[in-house]
């Protein structure tokens, strides 16, 4: 192909990518090293009829003048990601050289609130992930199996989670798990426990989510894999039967192997989409006993005051990161059976 024939072949996706994807990073990037200037506050002398007394207001005409001035806020470098909202380098360093135990370290750490909301977030990552995708894939391999007649409705009735809006769908199972629920008083029922509640133990709060997690997120590495296993060579599988392989071993070294791309292609889009968990915080109003990185941008945004968008920028530039750092194994053995294949 052409040079020419292929640049302007590609140049619309590139153009794409350069409006919506890399011009917003650097954009982020910026902003995360500023943060928001204080408010000129003026006191001012109100009267009515019930007598005079003193107000505090924002001085608007300073106020315009002060971004005007500094229309991204006041510069703060990295500070921004160091200070106790984010990483907190001060207040770790202060509980690391405490003379006590690992645990109460531990415990210390996460009650900051970037790693309380980094170990939920981590926690729901991967179990969630690896979760979902096995048990999409024991349903798919399941519903194959069937005649074609029940394909269709079981196929229907997975996809009912996909089907059900996030919020809804966590509405629901809320409404459920409550103590007059029918998840809710049943467990208390089996448990003889009266006063069993899934929603003020943390623990069991994320349980909850984690299993709400793989019940939404199974239905599409299901449809994803029961695609695949349509693709898997009937030949190949009639010779590892008359070899007399069994049919775990050909579920091994045939179908295996051959869904492996779509394992990893499914691995990395779940592990991006669960890392930035919030709905199902929202929906459970958990947030009490469950914090996330897609949380605290969340809070920043609709402070009280005005939007923090340099702390929300930062937390978006370390959710980034820490998602780089989860799919580098992935990228990394990909890049190496790449210059293999190339080689070859």
């Amino acid at each position: 192909m052409p040079h020419r024939t292929f640049i302007a072949f590609i140049m619309p996706s590139l153009c794409t990518m350069l409006i919506f994807i890399a011009l917003p990073l650097v954009s982020l990037a910026y902003q995360s090293l500023f943060i928001e200037a204080e408010k000129p506050i003026r006191v001012v002398q109100t009267c009515d009829p019930f007598g005079c007394h003193l107000e505090s207001r924002v001085d608007s005409q300073a106020l315009a003048k002060l971004r005007a001035q500094e229309p991204a806020g006041r510069f703060n470098g990295l500070k921004t990601y160091t200070n106790p909202s984010h990483l907190a380098f001060a207040d770790v360093a202060r509980i690391w050289r405490q003379p006590t135990g690992i645990a109460s370290k531990l415990n210390q750490l996460f009650e900051l609130p970037l790693y309380r909301a980094l170990a939920f977030t981590l926690g729901y990552t991967l179990i969630v992930t690896p979760l979902s995708i096995f048990l999409g894939f024991g349903i798919a391999a399941a519903t194959n199996t069937l005649p074609d007649g029940l394909r269709a409705s079981i196929t229907y009735v997975t996809l009912l989670p996909m089907i059900v809006p996030s919020v809804l769908g966590a509405l629901v199972l809320f409404w459920m798990i409550d103590s007059r629920g029918v998840i809710g008083s049943a467990l208390a029922y089996l448990l003889n426990e009266p006063d069993l509640s899934l929603k003020t133990s943390p623990t069991l709060t994320w349980v909850t989510l984690f299993v709400y997690g793989i019940w939404q997120s199974a239905p599409y590495a299901f449809i994803v894999l029961f695609a695949g296993l349509q693709s898997v060579p009937k030949d190949t599988l009639e010779s590892a039967m008359i070899d007399g392989a069994t049919r775990w071993a050909r579920l091994r070294y045939v179908v295996l192997p051959h869904l492996r791309p779509l394992i990893n292609f499914l691995a990395i889009i779940s592990l991006m989409d669960n890392f930035r968990v919030f709905e199902a915080i929202i929906g459970f109003n958990a947030a009490a006993n469950a914090s996330s990185v897609s949380l605290l941008i969340f809070e920043d945004l609709r402070s009280s005051d005005s939007p923090l968008y340099g702390s929300a920028a930062a937390s978006s530039m370390l959710t980034i990161l820490c998602i780089a750092v989860l799919l580098l194994p992935s990228m990394v053995s990909n890049w190496k059976n790449f210059k293999l294949k190339a080689g070859a």
